[in-house]
């Protein structure tokens, strides 16, 4: 193929086939052309590759065949046509998760894709929850404004109480969708100010950490607080073991549960019920007490 110099002008756009059950579903198309996911994979990193040789930026984005069917029916399409998986591409990178391809082996691009979507899906998710909350009964201020505001006040005192070292919190909501989760992950900087909250994570976070609040199911928030070495160049120092901590999200602000429950939650496979071994070099903890904001807290 010619590298026309316009080519080099003109981006592309790649929706992958992630997992091997999306990539069985497309196979009823008489016009999908594989019929092996690793030769799929090995095929498109080539692609990849090659584009990135001729200086074409690549924007990757995940092929769901839910999602793609759900495209040509509502726009009339004929899904078993490969203009169609083209359109529905362009769309996808449009609105849904996307990662620059930049060189990485597409094996681990993949996760990182994988991930960027789930969290897109559970702030889009939340962001429609706290949308339908209305406005409190007794004062007529707008619920999920009254739940963001909580939300970040939450996070204001959870991160002032964990103090120093690495924080990695988690938060989930369960929902008739599947789990919403978001995390936040802040590492002190070199000189020792205080972490920079990242603005779309935080974002996100806050975000579904308010559809928590407000919601009648019980979240869950987590914390992994990893110490962080005085002296970063000291290659034999031991900061010491990773604490965990928990809080439940109910009544619209975040209650701290035992260093008992934390474990058990840690230590018990979902499945099974059955006892695991505690991870090395993790101390579980009870959760910090957070104080509210004063006053009642808005309701439906």
């Amino acid at each position: 193929m010619t590298d026309h110099p316009l080519r080099r002008e003109v981006p592309s756009t790649a929706a992958v086939l992630a997992d091997p059950g999306a990539f069985a579903a497309m196979r009823r198309y008489r016009t999908f052309p594989f019929d092996d996911h690793r030769g799929y994979l090995r095929q498109m990193e080539t692609l990849l590759r090659t584009l990135a040789a001729q200086g074409v930026h690549t924007t990757l984005c995940l092929f769901d065949p839910a999602g793609y069917a759900r495209y040509c029916t509502d726009r009339g399409l004929a899904p078993d046509d490969p203009g169609s998986r083209s359109r529905y591409a362009a769309a996808v990178a449009c609105t849904g998760a996307t990662l620059a391809y930049d060189g990485t082996p597409l094996d681990h691009l993949l996760p990182l894709l994988t991930e960027e979507a789930a969290r897109r899906a559970s702030w889009d998710r939340a962001t429609a929850l706290l949308a339908r909350a209305g406005r409190c009964a007794d004062c007529g201020q707008d619920l999920a404004h009254a739940a963001f505001t909580r939300a970040t006040t939450a996070l204001q005192h959870l991160l002032a109480a964990l103090g120093e070292g690495a924080h990695h919190l988690v938060c989930t909501l369960p929902d008739t969708t599947g789990t919403l989760r978001a995390y936040l992950h802040l590492t002190p900087a070199p000189d020792g100010r205080p972490p920079q909250l990242p603005e779309s994570a935080t974002l996100v976070f806050c975000t579904v950490l308010a559809a928590a609040l407000i919601r009648p199911a019980t979240g869950a928030l987590v914390c992994r607080t990893t110490p962080t070495a005085d002296d970063p160049t000291d290659h034999h120092h031991d900061p010491g073991p990773a604490t965990v901590r928990g809080w439940r999200l109910r009544d619209a602000w975040p209650a701290p549960i035992t260093a008992a429950e934390i474990f058990d939650a840690y230590c018990t496979d979902p499945e099974t019920d059955e006892p695991i071994p505690p991870e090395p070099r993790v101390d579980y903890a009870p959760g910090l007490p957070l104080p509210p904001p004063p006053g009642p807290h808005c309701h439906p």
